[in-house]
């Protein structure tokens, strides 16, 4: 009889003997295939693993599918070496470029000497569906770096040879499928059949590639309008280019070259110029009556800092801004609305005294002086600190808060008196031609850091806290967001390079034995692709100061 190794596995709450050196599919087949969709990674010991992972020593395992994000960027990533494939066996010459997601999609470019149209698209696709019926293995293979930088080079991907050169590994890893090589960031799933809810079509300049809905992997997730977000994305696309910034490897070089300063100086003034743009365009608007300024945006996007820099430029318009804090109005903990969990659901609208701020709202407006409340946070109280304010002959209200953009907040005002601005970390650097930086990492990380700097969580915390952050942003935040009069991209192409340092110790500290280490093993893995930046090259007034610390404003 094989020697055997005892597993746990914690879809179903039991050990189980397995023959050493099973894999997880053959485990996964043992424990009775708990999931109810097809599984597409594991967290082995609290690690994410691909399905062709085998096992040696006893384990914990959780099998994991499309509806948890792990599953979801395990299916994203296979679909997208599945069209990198289509592409290059179509059109052996083009040039694809997966950029961000979209629109509940991701926004892809294909040139063959000019921009994929619907007929090249729908070739793409009838080949894409062909590859996935086939079923064709996905093959890892794990050489020394120099040999995969040699290998993408000889068949001209010097994207992804940059990347792995400039990261400074001495090992990488890649996949090949039916003799077509290419690099993902993360593992895959066994074979094309794993990912066979997908379409491909025609989205503006370029094309969506559709994926399944989050929460039920066997229907298309629905399109969502969101043009002002995608030329937020281009805006920044086009400096980078214009910079020769294409990808992270480039910026990799251009910070071994010493062009670190460069390359910020030129990120902070094009934010500067960006928000003195939305300034100037609020004092237009101010004379046809706005006199109310809301700013919104998820999670950790840099609204404070975003509020406090446009108040500056709207004092060059002759404007006088006074600012007001949504999460000055929050509840006492005690009333704070609770989510399906039975946990505090801070992220809900209701979880603002809405009759209270809109009291001191209008009371403003009518010319009256308003004392502000302050909320303590360690207390979960509301507290009064003295803080006076009152409406100036030339002001506006500027009000900052993650529902800002919810008609709900202010419906007792007319529109006419509203100018409104949409805040968000749209992460427009790939790290190659195939895999972008999703904005929900970005802003994760800047959270991380911000609330073990400043509040007192570690990055355990934080991570488990995530999920119901991301659900509340779905909720609350995102449905409004094409709505904006404005939409300012808080994002730089330097940013990760300069969390770097500050993240790499936080995460390390989540103990192995924590669900929460899966993500911050990813993220630590994902941070070593970027050279460091150190903190004294930012400047006071930059945005990731509000993360960092070291900053000119208060906050």
């Amino acid at each position: 009889m094989a020697e055997q190794i005892t597993i746990y596995c914690k879809n179903t709450g039991n050990y189980y003997e397995v023959p050493v050196g099973s894999s997880l599919l053959d485990i996964y087949k043992i424990v009775g295939e708990p999931l109810p969709y097809r599984p597409l990674n594991a967290q082995v010991n609290n690690r994410t693993q691909d399905l062709t992972y085998t096992c040696w020593q006893p384990k914990d395992i959780e099998f994991v599918d499309y509806t948890n994000p792990s599953g979801m960027r395990t299916y994203v990533r296979t679909l997208c070496y599945v069209l990198s494939k289509a592409v290059h066996d179509v059109f052996p010459e083009a040039t694809l470029n997966i950029e961000h997601s979209i629109s509940k999609g991701y926004f892809c470019t294909i040139h063959n000497g000019k921009s994929a149209d619907i007929d090249m698209l729908a070739q793409i696709r009838q080949r894409m569906q062909e590859i996935v019926d086939a079923d064709i293995p996905l093959k890892l293979h794990t050489v020394q770096s120099e040999k995969a930088i040699r290998m993408f080079r000889e068949v001209g991907m010097e994207d992804k040879a940059t990347l792995i050169e400039s990261s400074g590994m001495l090992y990488a890893s890649y996949y090949e499928l039916d003799g077509y090589v290419n690099y993902f960031y993360g593992g895959l799933a066994p074979s094309t059949g794993y990912v066979p809810v997908f379409d491909l079509e025609p989205y503006l300049d370029g094309a969506l590639l559709r994926v399944p809905e989050r929460t039920n992997p066997q229907v298309l997730a629905p399109k969502v309008l969101q043009n002002k977000m995608f030329e937020a994305y281009k805006e920044h696309l086009n400096l980078q280019r214009a910079l020769g910034l294409n990808n992270v490897g480039d910026l990799n070089k251009a910070l071994e070259q010493g062009h670190a300063s460069e390359v910020i100086m030129i990120s902070e003034a094009m934010q500067e110029k960006k928000i003195a743009r939305i300034a100037d365009e609020i004092a237009e608007r101010y004379k046809k009556g706005v006199r109310i300024v809301l700013i919104a945006g998820p999670s950790s996007s840099g609204k404070t800092t975003t509020c406090k820099r446009l108040e500056i430029q709207l004092a060059t318009n002759l404007l006088r801004p006074v600012g007001i804090s949504l999460d000055d109005y929050f509840v006492n903990r005690e009333d704070t609305p609770k989510d399906e969990s039975g946990d505090y659901d801070f992220e809900s609208l209701y979880a603002l005294d809405l009759p209270y701020f809109n009291s001191d709202l209008q009371r403003l407006i009518n010319g009256e002086e308003i004392e502000l409340p302050s909320f303590d946070f360690n207390s979960g109280k509301r507290v009064y600190k003295g803080k006076k304010m009152k409406l100036y002959e030339n002001s506006v209200i500027v009000i900052e808060g993650i529902h800002a953009l919810n008609p709900e907040l202010t419906a007792h005002l007319d529109d006419s008196l509203k100018y409104r601005i949409y805040v968000s970390a749209l992460t427009s650097i790939s790290l190659d031609n195939h895999n972008w930086i999703p904005t929900t990492d970005n802003r994760l990380l800047r959270r991380i850091i911000r609330d073990y700097r400043y509040r007192g969580y570690s990055a355990e915390e934080t991570i488990n806290r995530w999920p119901s952050v991301r659900r509340g942003e779905d909720k609350w935040i995102f449905p409004y967001q094409e709505y904006a009069d404005a939409t300012f991209n808080s994002a730089m192409l330097y940013e990760l390079a300069a969390l770097r340092a500050y993240a790499e110790p936080i995460l390390a500290n989540v103990p192995e034995r924590s669900p929460a280490n899966a993500e911050a093993y990813r993220l630590l893995r994902f941070m070593r692709y970027f050279k460091y930046i150190p903190q004294e090259d930012l400047p006071k007034t930059s945005l990731l100061r509000e993360f960092l610390g070291g900053g000119s404003f208060e906050y």
